[in-house]
């Protein structure tokens, strides 16, 4: 599994044939990615907030994985989707090489319209190359995007012993998300080998020194190695893993 991140919450992840992008937002200081340069079979959505979904329109012909019914119709309605698989908490869906589990997120999601409709819960995602529960972690390779979320006790009970990521991008923003020491917390209730710091540095309000969050990570006792991406760069699990 390779992860790169195009800034922001932006992930394009590649699971054997199957690529998949996650929150396209390009217009974000980290990346000199071309969207339209990127040809992903899925697209998937967190949440409906215009710095996760801003770009969407230049993946129409991708299947459209939105974290809720109510964001696939807006994605159908406004940005020309043309195949759409709407999910929902708790819910895995087959994607090519790849299964992904929506999990939630605490965040709001709000979309961009004349009455800034409400979309239901947010959402992050657990992508993997095997299915849920069916083989052991050393089996599988399978990386966790919390979205846009605060701390929660789902990822110490649920999702860290129960879907089992060995690598996670978590928000170190503050403001809106989480922080450096929230995220450092939900590192080591995730129990990853990895953490990958996202969702900073785009806007002044998330401005961070991510070397925070490093520090954070080992206060907490976790083994977790942080690795600290420039935009673009590719993570490649399966390397580090094996």
């Amino acid at each position: 599994m390779k992860l790169t991140w195009h800034g922001h919450s932006t992930w394009h992840v590649e699971v054997d044939g199957t690529e998949l992008i996650i929150d396209p937002f390009f217009d974000n200081p980290k990346t000199d990615a071309d969207p339209a340069a990127l040809d992903p079979d899925y697209l998937l959505l967190t949440h409906g907030h215009a710095d996760h979904i801003a770009d969407a329109g230049e993946f129409a012909d991708s299947t459209v994985v939105t974290s809720t019914p109510e964001i696939t119709g807006f994605i159908d309605e406004e940005h020309g989707a043309q195949e759409t698989i709407g999910m929902n908490i708790g819910g895995t869906v087959e994607c090519g090489d790849a299964y992904v589990t929506m999990m939630q997120a605490y965040h709001t999601n709000g979309l961009n319209t004349e009455y800034g409709q409400d979309a239901g819960l947010p959402s992050g995602f657990v992508v993997s190359d095997t299915k849920p529960t069916q083989v052991s972690d050393a089996e599988s390779q399978t990386f966790y995007h919390a979205g846009d979320t605060a701390l929660m006790t789902e990822m110490r009970e649920v999702i860290g012993p129960f879907l089992e990521p060995d690598v996670a991008a978590v928000p170190i923003g503050d403001h809106f998300t989480m922080g450096p020491w929230q995220a450092a917390i939900a590192v080591d209730w995730l129990d990853v080998d990895y953490a990958l710091p996202m969702h900073y540095d785009t806007f002044p309000p998330i401005e961070q020194d991510p070397e925070d969050f490093r520090r954070e990570v080992k206060a907490t006792g976790s083994d977790a190695e942080v690795r600290v991406l420039d935009g673009d760069e590719t993570f490649d699990l399966g390397e580090e893993l094996y």
